[in-house]
């Protein structure tokens, strides 16, 4: 059984990059990076870059499948950032459609797009879906001795990649049990996410309080994390499978309100 499997795919959208209030980046010939552990990452030819964007340091990394990396500080005008991008310099001939590319960190610029559309998150993977089934089966979860959610009407979120999801109304879970913290990831296809402790079990649960037009159906719902507490589906204890653990991040850099709010298809 392979261990980790690779592949690229032409995004055959235009994507734009903006960092510094200028568009950095424009191509129709964005190649996609799809690797276990990891969002799609997009790479741009070198000649769809502006230039005078990149000044390359002296910093290098090995990446596990494609080799030596080179890192780059992006500038634009007076704004830099550094090891803003990467690009892979000792390719192994599997990879050669990777040559003359180059990759930008997601966080460190101002914004993607495909057209005039800010992309969020990170690139769209046209094979990630989501389904929501309603079941009657019974979901409890307890923290230590105490019962926090008992239910038999729950909403399971099926994602593309990861273990089933189990979200639960809040009017079968004892939510004096749930305390609100500070903390929150972002889902480009299911919205901002907010987190609860539920006493010394940090960060045990989530709930997306205003999910996406295409995932309404979970909005302030609450979702448990079994490996932190104790969740049974039918009397039997859920875990998550090896490599089946969500890799979150924050909002991106300079998202406003309105663009977290868009009520976007998943």
């Amino acid at each position: 059984m392979l261990k980790r499997l690779l592949y690229a795919e032409p995004l055959r959208r235009r994507m734009r990059v903006r960092f510094g209030g200028t568009w950095i980046a424009d191509s129709e010939h964005v190649l996609l990076l799809f690797e276990p552990g990891r969002y799609p990452v997009a790479y741009f030819p070198e000649t769809d870059i502006s230039p005078g964007t990149l000044q390359r340091t002296e910093y290098t990394s090995q990446h596990h499948d494609l080799g030596l990396t080179s890192w780059y500080t992006v500038r634009a005008g007076e704004h830099s950032a550094l090891r803003g991008a990467w690009q892979h310099i000792d390719l192994p001939g599997y990879a050669s459609e990777f040559q003359a590319r180059v990759a930008f960190a997601w966080p460190a610029m101002d914004a993607f797009y495909e057209e005039d559309e800010r992309i969020v998150g990170h690139a769209a993977d046209s094979y990630h879906r989501i389904d929501i089934r309603r079941t009657s089966r019974s979901v409890v979860v307890r923290h230590r001795d105490r019962i926090i959610a008992e239910t038999k009407q729950p909403l399971v979120l099926y994602e593309s990649g990861f273990a089933p999801r189990w979200y639960i109304t809040r009017a079968d879970i004892d939510e004096s049990a749930l305390t609100a913290v500070e903390h929150q990831t972002f889902c480009p296809y299911k919205g901002l996410c907010s987190y609860y402790d539920i006493g010394d079990a940090l960060l045990a649960a989530w709930s997306y309080r205003e999910a996406y037009r295409g995932v309404g159906r979970i909005s302030d719902l609450v979702s448990f994390e079994p490996d932190i507490v104790w969740v049974t589906l039918d009397g039997t204890q859920l875990r998550l499978e090896p490599g089946q653990t969500v890799f979150p991040h924050g909002p991106d850099r300079n998202l406003t309100v309105a663009e977290r709010s868009l009520r976007k298809q998943p």
